[in-house]
């Protein structure tokens, strides 16, 4: 599916309801996102009204996520009524727009809790190398 301009294509009721979420772009094993504006419905092959960002989840050889935001758009569209994407929000929470999404509290402390797990394992091996450096 190729994007429509950034612009619009003016295929679209204006009553109708709409989201803000990701269009997966980019090849197998290498995903590309489209944050973009369409109309509110299960069909997957719609023409999508407005380009307002982008996301590359790979990280680079800096080791960071790129994403860019068209803050003007995406406001306008929020006031307009239109709907976010749970992805799109944690995106948005983490950028600063929305308040943080509670799943971007739950991951960090998931993952700060596997980091205490981890220090405590690297803990006990080193302590189990040294009593067996020691006996012989």
């Amino acid at each position: 599916m190729s994007l429509a301009p950034a612009s619009g294509t003016g295929r679209f009721w204006a009553r109708s309801a709409k989201i803000i979420r990701f269009v997966r772009q980019g090849c197998t094993n290498r995903p590309f996102f489209h944050i973009v504006v369409m109309e509110r419905r299960k069909d997957q092959y719609q023409p999508v009204i407005e380009q307002v960002g982008t996301y590359d989840p790979i990280p680079n050889e800096h080791d960071e996520q790129l994403v860019s935001f068209n803050y003007e758009r995406i406001r306008h569209w929020i006031g307009s009524g239109a709907h976010i994407s749970k992805p799109v929000a944690e995106l948005l929470g983490i950028a600063g727009l929305l308040p943080v999404h509670p799943k971007t509290y739950m991951t960090a402390w998931r993952n700060r809790q596997m980091a205490e797990k981890l220090v405590q394992i690297e803990a006990v091996k080193k302590a189990e190398q040294t009593e067996t450096t020691s006996n012989s």
